[in-house]
């Protein structure tokens, strides 16, 4: 049974945007993730997908240099270890709580699936002889209920993807304002995928609809963003007093958890790894 911090009846929901783990990087914030939803105890918590990045699977760099040394088996470890890491402090306390007789804190967790994690199905495609030996299956996430790539969930009346998209081109909306997303939208919605943040409320007859786009909780500089684009929002966010499509957001920056898990600024942090 979930908890909360907040009064009876609310709810609250823990969003967690891409984490796009791969071997090499460094993880030290799922940890802080992991002890932030135990000191807080939210309701669910809804992981925005691209976990695992999957870098050995990635069209992109397909015959460059860049491919050099990335193996699939690699990248569904490294992705696997993150998941245990952030849920590691849950585990321990239902452990302990186990052990000692009392009730065990449980939120809802929900894990989408992701366009880097969809690599596996597109070089299926591609390769049907990849068939059985690249599968999802190798994606360990105990605990967590997992949504099939693009396949909306709402939860207390706003919907969650990894990204929303045009039902004409089928490309994800983007280059566009949240108000405007807000609009052709036309309900409250939290998608990922999309480095940075942006956040809108846009108020109707029937209530305030709330639009988020939030891609980016990782430690790591993704290269092909470029020097010019390393500074953008990376963190998690807490919306309280989920209710038909409305709430309160609270944005909660990776510097903030280091700063209270690290005792020290995530610039200090990183530069004594």
């Amino acid at each position: 049974m979930a908890h909360s911090d907040h009064n009876a009846g609310s709810i609250s929901h823990f969003v967690i945007p891409d984490t796009q783990v791969k071997p090499g990087v460094p993880v030290d914030h799922l940890r802080w993730i992991g002890q932030y939803i135990l000191d807080i105890k939210p309701d669910k918590v809804i992981h925005l997908g691209d976990h695992w990045d999957m870098e050995s699977l990635s069209s992109y760099d397909r015959g460059k240099k860049a491919m050099e040394g990335r193996r699939y088996t690699a990248d569904v470890e490294a992705g696997n270890r993150g998941l245990k890491l952030l849920t590691a402090p849950l585990e321990k306390a239902n452990w302990s709580k186990r052990k000692r007789g009392t009730e065990e804190y449980r939120p809802e967790l929900h894990l989408l699936r992701g366009n880097h994690e969809n690599r596996i199905t597109r070089a299926i495609e591609d390769d049907a002889r990849m068939e059985g030996a690249l599968s999802f299956e190798h994606l360990e996430s105990p605990g967590w209920e997992v949504h099939e790539f693009l396949d909306p969930l709402t939860l207390d009346g706003v919907v969650y993807a990894h990204y929303l998209y045009n039902p004409m081109t089928g490309r994800p909306y983007g280059g566009q304002s949240i108000d405007t997303r807000l609009k052709t939208v036309g309900h409250s919605f939290t998608m990922g995928h999309q480095q940075g943040l942006w956040y809108g409320l846009r108020p109707t007859i029937k209530g305030n609809h709330h639009g988020l786009v939030a891609g980016s909780c990782y430690l790591h500089e993704e290269d092909y963003l470029g020097p010019q684009t390393i500074n953008y929002w990376r963190g998690v966010i807490v919306c309280h007093e989920v209710r038909d499509g409305t709430y309160d957001p609270m944005f909660v920056s990776l510097d903030y958890l280091c700063r209270r898990y690290e005792g020290v600024s995530l610039a200090e942090f990183m530069a004594g790894r």
